[in-house]
């Protein structure tokens, strides 16, 4: 929904996990979120949350008022967990709108 969001508790990092029925192939992922500096996507093929591996880490830039909209094309890449790291931000606290992830 465009009228919820994720927020963080002040401290960094923070993580978001999101889970899939099974494990899919990702070419994609986009993110909606504000006052991110530093976000790391991860990725795990296991049956739990675990065994995350590194698929890209960014530095964001900062849109004072303005929600950052960042997209990651991605080689192709079987997923069953997806695991968001904001590592660091422009202010204490945070908050991702929207994630999506294309693919198959």
């Amino acid at each position: 929904s465009s009228k919820t969001f994720w927020t963080t508790t002040g401290m960094f990092p923070q993580e978001l996990i999101i889970g899939f029925p099974k494990c899919v192939k990702i070419s994609k992922v986009a993110i909606q979120c504000y006052l991110v500096r530093t976000l790391r996507i991860e990725r795990s093929t296991s049956k739990d949350p675990v065994g995350f591996e590194q698929c890209v880490e960014k530095d964001l830039q900062h849109r004072e008022g303005q929600l950052q909209m960042e997209e990651f094309t991605l080689p192709e890449f079987q997923a069953t967990y997806l695991r968001f790291i904001i590592k660091s931000a422009f202010d204490h606290f945070v908050s991702v709108h929207r994630v999506m992830a294309e693919g198959t």
